[in-house]
């Protein structure tokens, strides 16, 4: 007699799990529709590269422009990016960035269901814990998208809410508190410099080995040649 075996039964551990596994991704998902900025070394009074990361929401609609408001950074420089034309606004008097427009070239822009990256190398940031970045995406339609709402109270998200980026302690190693872009270049050329200089002290320590490895073997064969 052939002796049928239970089926075996989800536990309420697996369902649980399971469920919670499928609202993480289902969450995960809706925030990676949000235009987001991330700079994971991202101090307090320091410079860093921001990426702000823009997806098309709309399902006919291309992403054309994007506007990004900016805290009065002393320095904002954008990185090329092929199809589109950047500008940066600063205040007359202060001389300090206080927004930037990514605008695409006609014929381009970013279809649905794509995503672009605008990279902007800026500083110093402000000496707080965090800071936003309230920015308008535009598309080819007409629909302006303002992403500039705070989070609530409660920490719950809104429905269009503003880029943001919490910030690190400064950890004073000449990066942040006034370092300048060009102080980084210079250091990064002393750098190379020294490099080059050690390249060739033993470039010239190898040719000369060389040489008398050279006179040493040719000593021999002569050497060699009279016995």
């Amino acid at each position: 007699m052939t002796h049928l075996l239970p089926r075996p039964r989800m536990s309420r551990f697996a369902l649980t799990a399971g469920a919670t596994a499928g609202a993480l991704v289902l969450s995960a998902g809706i925030a990676s529709a949000h235009v987001s900025v991330v700079a994971p070394d991202a101090e307090q009074g320091g410079y860093t590269v921001l990426t702000f990361r823009v997806p098309t929401e709309s399902d006919t609609a291309s992403t054309t422009k994007l506007t990004v408001e900016l805290p009065n950074l002393k320095s904002a420089r954008t990185e090329p990016l092929p199809g589109w034309t950047s500008v940066v606004d600063k205040d007359p008097t202060s001389k300090e960035a206080t927004s930037v427009t990514w605008t695409a070239d006609p014929g381009v822009g970013v279809a649905p269901g794509q995503f672009q990256q605008f990279v902007l190398s800026a500083g110093p940031l402000p000496e707080s814990d965090e800071v936003s970045f309230p920015a308008q995406q535009t598309y080819d339609d007409g629909q302006v998208v303002a992403w500039d709402q705070p989070v609530g109270d409660d920490g719950s998200e809104p429905e269009h809410p503003a880029p943001s980026l919490s910030l690190a302690a400064s950890s004073g190693d000449g990066h942040g508190h006034g370092a300048s872009a060009s102080d980084s270049a210079a250091a990064a050329d002393e750098t190379a410099s020294s490099k080059d200089d050690t390249a060739r002290w033993l470039g010239g320590i190898g040719l000369v080995l060389g040489a008398l490895g050279a006179a040493l073997g040719l000593g021999a064969v002569i050497r060699g040649r009279r016995s």
